[in-house]
């Protein structure tokens, strides 16, 4: 079913031309709120497959669409403050809901978890009268632009190196996963802390990713990208050295280094989300931005082949995540020589500092 979405962000882009962002963005919410009834009414592994592969479709059609829609309703030209409240916004959201759910899953009930479908089906359906009804953007004329594919949009090697290097970062989201078995299986830490360090990272991305993005203002973008990198090849490290922290420093210990990933993660993303908004030509902007969820997408796929690793070696996941944070220093620093002056450090940044 995840595979079937795959296949979304090709043809995402062009019906973003076709018929703006919002609409587009209105209907994933109605796919995903298809998709959360139809589990509903699922008897049998065909039924269970066609709910996964509707949600599979409708988040893919989201995230293709729903930063062209964020960029266009935002009056400001550089794009990584609003990218930013996006995130807050989302990390928030998902506190708020693994809170809801661990809740009512506590009580063991098969009718407390239809409920619980049942209303994630109908949060999808508010979420798209909201757009529907309130949500305006500057009157667009999407269909005067010439709908391009993802092909023409790879072939501007910039906007590649872009996703390459949110492919290598994003392939830090093993951790989120992976953590939790390092901990427990291998530092032997107690069993409350991955779930401490998940909430810490929650709070402090839906409460400090706009103040983060504001710090950084006046610096070029690479060179924020570069350095959120770095910290990312520091924290992969770091947590390899856990393996060697005595037991009495070894909760401060992860809270420190968690600390960090946090930090890179506030820094990189929305920056480089609006890279994607900034570097393609703007006939190419929808296509561009679809497209560019692939890095996101193969990352996703590749995060648990990482995490089985930790069958092989307790390290070694760890070393192919600094490795791929290094690269990804690299791949940004050639970006940043290569890319327009203007893009990379655009005076709407350093006129507001």
């Amino acid at each position: 079913a995840t595979a079937v979405g795959l296949a979304v962000p090709a043809l995402a882009g062009r019906l973003t031309h076709r018929i703006g962002p919002r609409l587009v963005v209105v209907t994933s919410q109605l796919v995903q709120a298809a998709g959360a009834l139809a589990y509903l009414v699922a008897s049998d592994a065909a039924g269970v497959f066609v709910a996964a592969a509707l949600l599979s479709i409708g988040t893919q059609l989201f995230y293709c669409s729903v930063f062209v829609l964020v960029a266009d309703v935002s009056t400001t030209t550089a794009k990584e403050r609003p990218f930013a409240l996006v995130n807050m916004v989302r990390a928030g959201a998902f506190g708020l809901g693994t809170l809801s759910a661990a809740v009512l899953l506590a009580w063991d009930s098969d009718a407390v978890l239809r409920w619980l479908v049942g209303l994630n089906a109908l949060s999808f359906v508010v979420a798209a009268i909201l757009l529907a009804a309130y949500v305006r953007t500057e009157s667009v004329d999407y269909t005067a632009i010439r709908a391009v594919g993802p092909l023409t949009v790879l072939r501007d090697r910039r906007y590649l190196a872009l996703m390459l290097a949110v492919f290598l970062i994003d392939l830090a989201d093993f951790s989120l996963v992976g953590m939790p078995i390092f901990v427990i299986e291998f530092v032997d830490g107690p069993e409350w802390l991955p779930g401490a360090l998940l909430t810490i990272s929650t709070a402090l991305l839906s409460l400090f990713s706009v103040r983060v993005v504001d710090s950084l203002r006046g610096l070029r973008r690479t060179r924020s990208m570069q350095g959120s990198a770095a910290i990312y090849a520091v924290f992969a490290v770091l947590m390899m050295g856990m393996l060697w922290v005595p037991t009495q420093l070894l909760i401060p210990y992860a809270v420190a280094i968690w600390l960090l990933r946090v930090f890179a993660t506030m820094a990189f993303f929305p920056i480089a989300g609006a890279l994607s908004e900034a570097l393609p030509p703007p006939e190419h902007r929808a296509a561009a931005m679809a497209t560019y969820q692939y890095a996101f997408t193969t990352a996703q796929v590749a995060a648990p082949a990482i995490v089985a690793l930790f069958a092989v070696t307790s390290w070694l996941p760890w070393a192919i995540l600094a490795a791929a944070s290094l690269a990804a220093t690299v791949v940004v620093g050639w970006l940043g020589r290569a890319m327009p002056p203007t893009v990379d450090r655009p005076a709407a940044l350093v006129a507001t500092r």
